[in-house]
């Protein structure tokens, strides 16, 4: 698996299924179960590494660009919401994540995809049979990536960056 075959995975969702995420994922699910298990896993770690480039301060900014500000910790920014709102700018392929990565407020706004988050393990499914349990080596959650999460000098805490917050949803101050 390199990056160029990620990508023509990526391309072969099938949008003229919009709504039917299952059916939008086919065909790229059918190719990757038709590739090693070691490209499937391979994928997943591709995967979270897209998904942690773009776990950063600013491209939330972009995301949420007129709603929230990531700097304001009282400002609620939902883990779950954060992630599958990266997704889109995965599954829309190399040109949008590279134009995000460059300029954040290039980010859709209120558009989500969680579905990509099981392509892997739906392709590792049909190949085999058995239950998926591979963990990738960069975590693809929200406010994983300290570096692309390290503190401004408008950053200020609140009541959603305290010690009172669950992990999952504490933003960095």
């Amino acid at each position: 698996m390199n990056e160029a075959l990620f990508w023509d995975l990526i391309g072969r969702f099938d949008w003229n299924e919009t709504g039917d995420d299952d059916a939008v994922l086919l065909p790229a699910v059918t190719a990757l179960s038709r590739m090693t298990v070691e490209d499937i896993f391979a994928f997943d770690d591709l995967l979270a590494e897209k998904l942690y480039a773009l776990d950063t301060r600013e491209v939330c900014r972009g995301i949420y660009r007129g709603s929230l500000d990531p700097d304001n910790g009282d400002d609620y920014i939902s883990a779950d919401d954060f992630l599958y709102a990266r997704c889109v700018v995965v599954a829309n392929g190399k040109k949008l994540f590279d134009a995000v990565l460059a300029d954040p407020s290039e980010a859709p706004q209120e558009l989500e995809f969680e579905a990509l988050l099981y392509l892997a393990r739906m392709a590792y499914e049909r190949k085999t049979g058995g239950e998926y349990d591979h963990l990738t080596p960069l975590s693809w959650e929200s406010f994983s990536n300290k570096a692309g999460w390290a503190p401004t000098s408008a950053t200020k805490s609140g009541k959603y960056t305290g010690a009172n917050i669950p992990p999952g949803n504490r933003r960095p101050t």
